[in-house]
Parts: structure tokens; C-alpha cells; sequence
């Protein structure tokens, strides 16, 4: 039972951790339609950025140091995208590739960080909560905090005259250029929030486990889509603030569904194809789900054709 607990309680933090990564491609894809695939590098440039700040004696810098450093990332490929007329897929892997070079450059040209004996934002609040009935939750009570703030941001924001417009962006780009209101900023500024939280998740995952390597990011783009379309099956046509809590289920759903993969000795080379899988029934999944009435009279008529 205590393993079944350690368990969920790790898919949990590891879920909500995520769960940042997923409402950045929340914003990103499904506010502002555009599919952002610098995800993975801008994750891993949050993860670097905190964990050198950190090192340098700065644990809570450190966060608004990576979320600074996402925001950049975000503002590049944007730019590329609205200025430079590059495709924006094509736009999120080019700077995907850069930010592989620049990671290392921030790591101290090393693709290892050891943070066992730096003081963290963890480590501080596992201190101040020793000797209490939390003292074990630390790491739960941080990923809480920062999901509910990040929730509760975008519940906000998306309903103010510049969220709407990135909504609206989304929706129909001419009807907001027609509106006297630019496309091209509106989407600046949403890459820009939307890999600031990216950043962000990089930064706590890296401290919480207390190391960073080069590949910390690798398949993040993958993971926070399919929670991202695990939630929309669950809270797809809600409200913002429905949506967004949607998404954070999506997210540690995946992990739960990642550690029982683990819990029965599946080889961890095997987790990217279960990552794919899982993207493919989150797609398919509604499309076959609103065919199937269709496919089965189809069936039926060519059974009743045959017999007469």
C-alpha cells in the first residue's frame, strides 16, 4: 500500500510539474492556433537557466530567471514567424536547434548539472516544514502553488482586452486585422506567456530531481500535447478556467498512465512509443467516436444487402 501511495503521489508531482508545459501549449494551440515546437528546448533552457542561478546563491531568482529566459524563446520564434515570414512550424524547429547550442552554453559547456548541494526553492520549504505533517509534501505544496497561480492567471488574463484578442487571433486573424488590432503582437505576446510557463516547468522539474542534463527536455512537445488532448476530451467546450483545469487533469492522467507502464517493467525505451500511442488515440479518438454511428449503419445496410 505505502508503495502504491509513493507511486501516485510521484506521478501526481512529476503531473503537475508538466502540467505547466501543458497550459504554455494551452495558450499557444489552443488559444492562439499556432503549434509551437521549440517546446522542447525552451523547457530545457528553463531547466539550465534556474539551475545556474541557483547555483550562484539565487533560489528564488532562479524561477523568475528561467521564466525571463522562456519569454525570450518565445519572443524569437515569433518573431521569426510574424516578421520574418517563416512558417511557424518550421519557425519552432529552427529555434528548437539553436536553443540546443545556447543550453550548452548556459551549462557551462556541460550537458550535466549537479544540484545536491545547492539550496533550492525544495529544499528551503523542506526546511522550514520540518518536524510538521507536511514535511513529506513539500515538493506537492510548490507544484500546487505554482499550477493554481498559473490557472488562475490565464482565467484572468484571457478575459482582458489583449486575451481576448489573442483569442480572437486564434479564431480569425483577419476579422482581428480589420479590428485595427495587430495579429502580429497579439501572437508575440502569447508565445512569449506561453513558453514563460514553459520555462517555468523546466526550472521546477530540474529542481525538484536536483540535476539538469542536455535531453531534460527531450519529448515534452509530445508528452503536454497528448495531456493537453486528454483534457480537451474531458473539459474541451467549458470555460477558460474549466479548460485549463481540463488540461492539468490531462496531465497527471499521462504520468499515472506513464508510471503503471513502469510499475510492470516496461523497458523505458518503450515510454516515447507509449507517449506516441497515446497522442494517436487522443486525436483519433473523437473523430472515430463521431464516425462509428455512421460506419455502423453502413455495416448494417451492406448485412441487409447481402441477405436479400
Amino acid at each position: 500500500m505505502d508503495i502504491v501511495f509513493s507511486l501516485g503521489q510521484t506521478a501526481l508531482e512529476l503531473g503537475l510539474f508538466s502540467s505547466l508545459t501543458v497550459l504554455a501549449l494551452f495558450l499557444s494551440y489552443s488559444m492562439l492556433n499556432v503549434c509551437d515546437l521549440s517546446t522542447d528546448g525552451c523547457f530545457t533552457l528553463g531547466a539550465a537557466v534556474s539551475a545556474v542561478v541557483a547555483i550562484s546563491g539565487h533560489p528564488f531568482l532562479s524561477l523568475v530567471a528561467a521564466m525571463l529566459a522562456g519569454v525570450a524563446s518565445g519572443f524569437i520564434t515569433a518573431l521569426l514567424q510574424t516578421k520574418m515570414g517563416v512558417d511557424s512550424l518550421l519557425a519552432g524547429i529552427v529555434v528548437n536547434t539553436g536553443l540546443y547550442s545556447v543550453n550548452i552554453a548556459v551549462m557551462g559547456n556541460s550537458s550535466l548539472l549537479n544540484l545536491n548541494k545547492t539550496q533550492t526553492i525544495f529544499t528551503k520549504l523542506k526546511d522550514a516544514l520540518t518536524g510538521s505533517a507536511f514535511a513529506e509534501q513539500y515538493k506537492l505544496i510548490i507544484a500546487l502553488a505554482a499550477v493554481a497561480m498559473v490557472v488562475l492567471f490565464l482565467s484572468l488574463f484571457l478575459r482582458t482586452r489583449l486575451g481576448l484578442a489573442i483569442r480572437a487571433t486564434g479564431n480569425n486573424p483577419d476579422m482581428v486585422r480589420s479590428s485595427s488590432i495587430d495579429p502580429a503582437f497579439t501572437t508575440i505576446v502569447g508565445l512569449c506567456i506561453a513558453n514563460a510557463f514553459t520555462g517555468l516547468s523546466g526550472a521546477l522539474l530540474a529542481q525538484s530531481q536536483k540535476s539538469v542534463n542536455i535531453d531534460i527536455g527531450s519529448g515534452m512537445v509530445t508528452v503536454a500535447l497528448a495531456s493537453l488532448l486528454i483534457g480537451n476530451a474531458f473539459a474541451g467546450r467549458g470555460t477558460v478556467p474549466v479548460r485549463a483545469v481540463g488540461a492539468v487533469c490531462g496531465a497527471i492522467l499521462f504520468r499515472v498512465v506513464y508510471t503503471i507502464a513502469l510499475r510492470f517493467y516496461m523497458p523505458a525505451f518503450m515510454l516515447k512509443l507509449v507517449s506516441s500511442c497515446i497522442v494517436i488515440l487522443a486525436i483519433s479518438g473523437p473523430y472515430l467516436r463521431d464516425r462509428y454511428p455512421e460506419l455502423a449503419r453502413r455495416i448494417k445496410h451492406r448485412k441487409v444487402t447481402v441477405n436479400d
